[in-house]
């Protein structure tokens, strides 16, 4: 009788992520979902129109591996509007199948087994697989209650002669927090003269308040001389579903960063990226997605008035961070499938952004949000 097969994993610690569980907790019980980050209001029908357009004239055969020349034309052009920066759309521009694509394949370009990754938690939860993935050692620094500032000091004290990888977010998944001008000092003032490599996920880099600059690594030489800045059209044009994202990075760091692309998706739905570089040449709408995000998350935060709920600080993304304490000592995984049996709301806990610290008791609502199924929610929620 031959021996039972076993598998050891490569991520041990790792189950199926909190947004697929929340969400699905949310459709099986007719809940209003206010957990997975994802618009319930349609895109811009122009693009549908592109797409649908360019997928009857037969573009429906692989991509370029870097990506369609138009649309990388279009994010080099970009970058020169809002940034000032110009990166060569041949060597410097690459689409990738969504921003985690792109954060993933950057990390994994350059972070060789044993070398250390410095994390800001809470984060995104891709970033932890990815350092793992390639053996790389990850390094959590806590941001700092109330408002999620980065505490420098700590990230100073944790480089070592290992550090290869800072991985930052602006505007910040799950907290809505953004880097400011004093960040990018101290930024600055901790890579100089490393050879640390910064992986800038800025998936929601138009989606900026309160008047405030985006803080992209672009606008800084010295940072984006060794930056890969990773972005995503389905948060731009609310599309999450289409997948689409991209990188930019100096030459060097690109070329590594493709021959790890080339073998993760290779290329990018073709008539999807012609449809956006249609869109994304003309540039418009851009500087409203700030205002109008604005908007939502002012109207979700006038209608929890008279909540037990406490809002934190957001200055960016289509995330509003609420503390419950004045309502209930649970956990916040706990707490957040209870709301959604009991009241009808999803939301996501910020337990699963954090690989070490104890999370506090706040939930994370995304806004992006017809107003009436905010109204809705707002209403379930004021009750609790």
């Amino acid at each position: 009788m031959s021996a039972p097969f076993s598998l050891s994993s490569k991520l041990p610690a790792t189950g199926t992520t909190i947004f697929t569980v929340m969400s699905k907790l949310a459709t099986d019980l007719g809940a209003i979902n206010l957990s997975q980050g994802f618009p319930d209001f349609d895109c811009d029908p122009a693009l549908i129109d592109a797409v649908t357009r360019y997928m009857r004239e037969g573009r429906n055969q692989y991509a370029p591996m870097q990506g369609v020349p138009a649309l990388r034309q279009a994010i080099s052009a970009k970058y020169d509007t809002f940034h000032s920066r110009r990166y060569d759309p041949d060597t410097e521009v690459t689409v990738t199948s969504g921003g985690t694509e792109a954060i993933f394949d950057a990390v994994t370009a350059v972070l060789q087994p044993g070398e250390e990754a410095i994390i800001l938690e809470p984060c995104y939860d891709c970033y932890l697989p990815a350092i793992e993935l390639c053996g790389g050692v990850p390094v959590a620094i806590p941001l700092q209650l109330p408002d999620y500032s980065i505490d420098w000091d700590a990230i100073r004290q944790a480089i070592t002669s290992r550090t290869r990888v800072i991985i930052i977010n602006s505007p910040h998944n799950p907290t809505g927090a953004i880097m400011t001008t004093e960040d990018v000092r101290e930024l600055t003032s901790i890579v100089s003269g490393t050879n640390i490599v910064i992986v800038s996920d800025e998936v929601y880099e138009h989606l900026i308040f309160d008047g405030a600059q985006h803080e992209s690594m672009a606008r800084h030489p010295e940072l984006a001389a060794r930056s890969f800045i990773v972005g995503s059209f389905g948060k731009t044009y609310h599309v999450t579903g289409w997948k689409v994202g991209y990188a930019v990075a100096p030459a060097a760091l690109t070329a590594e960063f493709r021959k790890v692309h080339q073998f993760v998706t290779f290329s990018t739905i073709t008539p999807v990226q012609l449809a956006i570089a249609d869109v994304l040449a003309t540039q418009a709408g851009l500087r409203e997605l700030g205002p109008f995000f604005q908007a939502k998350r002012d109207l979700f935060l006038r209608l929890m008035n008279g909540s037990r709920f406490r809002a934190l600080p957001c200055g960016g993304s289509y995330f509003q961070l609420m503390d419950y304490s004045d309502i209930s000592r649970e956990e916040d995984v706990d707490f957040a499938v209870r709301v959604t049996k009991e009241h009808g709301v999803a939301s996501i806990p910020t337990s699963p952004f954090l690989s070490r610290s104890k999370a506090p008791r706040v939930l994370r609502f995304c806004f992006a949000k017809k107003d009436e199924t905010l109204q809705k929610a707002a209403e379930r929620l004021r009750v609790i």
